[in-house]
């Protein structure tokens, strides 16, 4: 593919259209591995997204996969038999993951990208690019998605109009605890060797993971910080201290009455309940990981017998 027969224009002003994109964690994460691991030659990386398209329109974009390529200043070549390879991997593992577009690193698009998103526009319609800035050449990691018309005069195509669309980064619970984790122990590192320099290869202490029970304590804190900054606003409210909020009242009001009426000792019982059953999980599967082990000592033995 010649990147010279290619005209790029590139719009930041979002898109006007119902079109928007939400990403998990997890490709960022996998897209700045694969940053990382590339070949010394390489100056970027691309791969492919999966997700879904919601009924609203928005994009899902759950997983993504990085595909080796070659480029050059005259042209761009993909590994599309990789690329498809990889798509029937993930497709039997999770069905309902199809394409939704492609990534690449760097900040913004060049001429080979609109050579790319060609390759990308055959395989779905519509499908969107999402840069991630690895170089964090604005003093941040910037990330942008976009999505591509073609420009034309008559039969003749001009250039590839690339125009940003809103772009939100979504995390489940268990994804927000696993990134704080992550951008704590970071943070602490990162403190530790600057104000005591050690070797990096020597450092391996990191703290572990909080279990089930410890997860349920943090957000049991985090839930009754929430509660006392609302009853602190609400508060100063009411003592004219803060100027009031008709959406955020009206916010409260709904959140209240969104609550079940239940009494104490109901709702301590269903707070025990809960716990109880975690706890037989947890019994569950301890004895689940026993069991597979001594099986496992029991066919080794067997074997060597």
């Amino acid at each position: 593919m010649a990147a010279g027969d290619h005209t790029v224009l590139q719009l930041s002003t979002p898109s006007t259209a119902n079109l928007s994109a939400k990403v998990h964690p997890l490709v960022i994460f996998n897209i700045c591995d694969c940053y990382v691991r590339r070949p010394d030659q390489a100056e970027r990386v691309i791969g492919t997204l999966l997700g879904s398209v919601l009924p609203d329109g928005t994009v899902d974009i759950r997983n993504s996969y990085a595909v080796p390529h070659t480029e050059s200043a005259e042209q761009v070549a993909l590994d599309i038999e990789y690329h498809h390879n990889m798509l029937v991997s993930h497709q039997k593992v999770n069905p309902k993951e199809v394409i939704v577009g492609w990534y690449s690193t760097g900040l913004g698009v060049t001429g080979g990208s609109a050579l790319i998103h060609d390759f990308y526009s055959r395989e779905v319609p519509n499908p969107v690019h999402l840069t991630v800035d690895t170089g964090f050449r604005n003093g941040e990691g910037t990330i942008k998605a976009y999505v591509s018309v073609n420009l034309a005069l008559g039969d003749r195509q001009l250039a590839a109009q690339f125009q940003e669309i809103p772009l939100d980064l979504r995390m489940v619970e268990a994804e927000r605890l696993g990134c704080m984790y992550h951008f704590n122990n970071l943070r602490r590192y990162l403190i530790e060797f600057v104000e005591k320099p050690v070797d990096i290869l020597k450092t391996t202490a990191v703290d572990k993971l909080p279990n089930d029970l410890e997860g349920m304590e943090v957000t049991m804190q985090r839930l009754l910080a929430l509660i006392d900054d609302v009853y602190k606003y609400v508060d100063d409210v009411v003592e004219g201290r803060v100027a009031a909020d008709n959406s955020i009242g009206r916010f409260i009001s709904d959140t209240v009455a969104s609550l079940p009426k239940l009494s104490p000792s109901v709702f301590d019982k269903l707070v025990n309940d809960s716990l109880q059953d975690q706890l037989l999980l947890l019994y569950l599967s301890s004895i689940t990981r026993t069991q597979l082990g001594l099986a496992e000592k029991l066919n080794t033995a067997a074997q060597i017998l």
